[in-house]
């Protein structure tokens, strides 16, 4: 069920689904900004390989959530997916405060990342059944700002809370207690099988429901390009945030710029968040998409060189972040378009599950680089390939679903 025009639309579901975005964005950074104490202190029996272990399962966990369990909001409704996969993360997150070893705050940590997983499609999928049609660039790039938000923030709390680690997932947690409530009280419901009008419930059922239709004409082939282009941008967006510093000391820049160009990087991220959005409902997300990945690949490219001029380095970080960064969420926003709403939540939760192994991979990859001292200037080049190769998977994808069918009918004779 989508909203009639002449609805009025309240702003509780906008804050409250960037809400939803800045608890991502804390599961983003918290980890990284717990595990130094973990190690240095030896708290639970961490050491190098145990955080490792601790960040690859975190992902998978999210991942696993993003591809098995948000496309049930296609099903029982957005709001209801939501606030239970809040509730779940919650809980789960302030588990690991009494977790006894590093197994079981594994354990906690790949429970926790199923809920939150499920949040991201479910978020993008509900902002777009809300918001009028024509905005679906700018509803999904606001909302995802969310996401940087939360990472800044965490960031910050960490600068106040640590060493003590384990407050860090009591606020984390806590503030998803709370946010639920809201979801559940102020969130309408867009869509909900349940919910639906009898007149609606009478619709065919072959109506898209879930991932055996994603392997239907007209589907296949743009599901799969659309999860191609996911999985190169999470390659990126992880790949840099992971490794900057250290592929910046590789080129001879001191760990205090590499940390600083860190900052402007995610900066030039919100900044290009609210450049796409804009355009991508003006002129069209398939141009833009190919637009920002294209550039991403040219500036990563660039930064394999080394300059000299700390103004032009820093602009150049910062051009960077504008690109890579939001083209990923393009491909969230392009993925709101081409798919109906019944299958829109499915299809965001492929693309972003599948998407999450290149969040596993790209730090993988470059930590082998910088393990091999040739992370600097490959690491740049690996990059900027990727970023080709995001081109080159969404160039054919038509603009919208409808295209596809169009032409598989004027093919028939």
């Amino acid at each position: 069920m989508s909203f009639a025009p002449s609805q009025p639309r309240s702003k509780w579901p906008v804050w409250l689904c960037w809400l939803a975005m800045v608890l991502d964005g804390f599961d983003l950074v918290v980890l990284g900004t717990v595990i130094p104490t973990l190690i240095k202190t030896h708290d639970l029996g961490f050491d190098a390989v145990g955080a490792t272990w601790a960040a690859t399962i975190s992902l998978v966990g999210v991942g696993a959530g993003a591809l098995f369990i948000a496309p049930l909001s296609d099903r029982f409704g957005r709001r209801r997916l939501l606030v239970a996969c809040v509730l779940w993360f919650s809980i789960f997150t302030i588990a690991v405060v009494f977790a006894p070893n590093v197994t079981v705050f594994c354990v906690f940590r790949l429970l926790a990342g199923l809920g939150l997983g499920a949040c991201l499609p479910a978020a993008l999928a509900y902002m777009n059944d809300y918001a009028p049609a024509g905005t679906a660039g700018k509803s999904t790039t606001r909302t995802m700002t969310g996401y940087h938000a939360g990472a800044v923030a965490t960031s910050f709390l960490a600068l106040m809370l640590i060493p003590d680690w384990r407050m860090m997932f009591v606020v984390g947690g806590l503030a998803g207690i709370v946010l639920a409530p809201f979801l559940w009280f102020k969130l309408p419901e867009t869509l909900s099988s349940a919910a639906a009008p009898a007149t609606e419930a009478r619709e065919p059922a072959a109506a898209p429901t879930g991932f055996r239709d994603l392997a239907r004409k007209p589907y296949p082939l743009v599901a799969l390009a659309i999860a191609a282009a996911s999985f190169m941008g999470l390659l990126l967006v992880y790949g840099l945030n992971t490794w900057l510093p250290q592929l910046m000391a590789g080129a001879g820049y001191t760990v205090s710029t590499g940390l600083v160009l860190l900052l402007v990087l995610n900066v030039g991220a919100v900044v290009g968040l609210v450049i796409a959005g804009i355009l991508a409902d003006r002129h069209g997300t398939k141009k833009v998409v190919l637009l920002w990945f294209g550039l991403s690949a040219v500036f990563l490219a660039v930064l394999s060189v080394k300059i000299q001029s700390e103004l032009l380095l820093n602009l150049a970080v910062f051009v960077t972040g504008v690109f890579v960064f939001s083209a990923q969420v393009l491909v969230y926003a392009w993925v709101s378009q081409l798919f109906p709403a019944a299958l829109r939540a499915t299809a965001l939760g492929f693309a972003a599950g599948v998407g999450r192994l290149g969040a596993i991979l790209g730090p993988a990859v470059t930590g082998t680089l910088v393990a091999a001292n040739i992370a600097y200037p490959w690491g740049f080049y690996v990059f900027a390939a990727a970023a080709a190769i995001a081109v080159v998977a969404l160039v054919a994808v038509p603009h919208t679903i409808r295209a596809v069918r169009e032409e598989a009918a004027a093919e028939r004779p």
